[in-house]
């Protein structure tokens, strides 16, 4: 094969990363819509008025253009292929003696810098835009909330002030809660003296209130200080979990560092740690899952896109990225109902399109 980059191949990129960019503005624009139709019903509740929805929206692109990315680039190469093959341009490239490995490559190659721009996305601009929705969107609703940026989740209820450094929601079934770890609860009296200082490493909130494990209290009087000890006590509180839910920022927006971490802390504490997994070997397998999609098209561009239309190859494209991702679900799901592997399982689906369109491509050349 001859070193890139020919005149060919330069062409074939141009080609399918204009249709591929095309394409990832137009659906990320149709979810856009969809997200500020949805936010409608949101609007009124606090201070959270039209103009905090569009700005939480905004800060919500970077997240939406990551996810949207795999899909958009699978109906781009197709749709591009299929304009270069009902021009004839493929044939006459072929003619000249570019193989159908030097197309499949040239398309790899020119999508290879969407891709890692997305990687570094997801990693840094999708998870910090996220946090600044989910502030933004959480401070405007409740007046006793914020989520900050580098130390939490704050709350206030009368003259206590929560600070949890992170949380998600939990389930075992059909049992769900709110789970927030590593608390800190400053309790101040009437005169804005503080009374004392509770930290707890978990406080959950079950259907029978809030319950907190391993307290150590500080209480400040006139002249002295003491300190306590609780395995776990009962919180009587008054404040909103659903709130509190809603400002805890979910595993899939969370950076892969940070999943990691999460993933640490669940073995350490003999913790089911499968939805963190999940979420951070699909960021791993993410480029993978993008060039296989795309080589795994290639092969319709030789006989099946030169005689369709536009109809055609929009069709082949969904058909194609949602067979994937149900693909790559039913593996994910029964990695996690079986215990197994989140590597295999996420390594499996691009293997199978893989194979799917090697085996396309050779009877295509026969």
């Amino acid at each position: 094969m001859r070193p890139f980059p020919k005149l060919h191949d330069l062409y074939i990129g141009r080609v399918v990363v204009a249709t591929v960019l095309l394409t990832w503005a137009v659906l990320l624009g149709l979810d856009l819509v969809t997200a500020i139709t949805g936010e409608l019903s949101d609007i009124g509740t606090g201070d959270y008025g039209f103009v905090q929805a569009l700005t939480h929206i905004a800060y919500t692109v970077p997240r939406r253009a990551y996810t949207l990315f795999p899909t958009s680039a699978v109906i781009g190469a197709l749709m591009g292929l299929g304009q270069l093959a009902a021009s004839s341009e493929l044939t006459a490239l072929r003619a000249l003696g570019l193989s159908r490995r030097r197309l499949s490559w040239a398309v790899a190659l020119s999508l290879a810098a969407l891709t890692l721009l997305m990687v570094v996305n997801g990693e840094t601009l999708a998870p910090w835009g996220q946090r600044r929705a989910d502030a933004i969107k959480a401070s405007a609703k409740s007046k006793d909330m914020i989520v900050a940026q580098y130390s939490g989740l704050w709350a206030r209820e009368g003259d206590m002030f929560l600070n949890a450094q992170s949380g998600q929601e939990r389930a075992i079934g059909t049992d769900r809660w709110l789970e927030l770890r590593d608390v800190r609860m400053y309790q101040f009296d009437e005169e804005g003296r503080l009374q004392s200082i509770a930290q707890a490493s978990v406080a959950e909130h079950r259907p029978s209130g809030w319950r907190l494990r391993d307290v150590q209290r500080t209480r400040f009087a006139a002249k002295s200080v003491t300190q306590e000890r609780i395995a776990e006590e009962r919180w009587d509180t008054r404040l909103d979990e659903t709130a509190l839910a809603a400002s805890v920022t979910k595993p899939r927006y969370l950076p892969s560092s940070e999943l990691r971490d999460s993933i640490n802390y669940f073995k350490r504490n003999a913790l089911d740690s499968g939805e963190f997994e999940e979420i951070y070997w699909g960021r791993w397998f993410y480029p993978l899952n993008v060039l296989a999609l795309c080589l795994a098209a290639v092969p319709f561009a030789f006989g099946l896109l030169r005689s369709g239309g536009l109809g055609k190859r929009l069709f082949l494209g969904i058909l194609f990225a949602l067979g994937f991702w149900m693909l790559q679900t039913l593996f994910a799901n029964l990695a996690g109902v079986f215990q197994l592997d989140y590597r295999v399982a996420y390594a499996l689906p691009p293997i199978v399109m893989l194979a799917t369109s090697m085996v396309l491509f050779r009877r295509r050349s026969g």
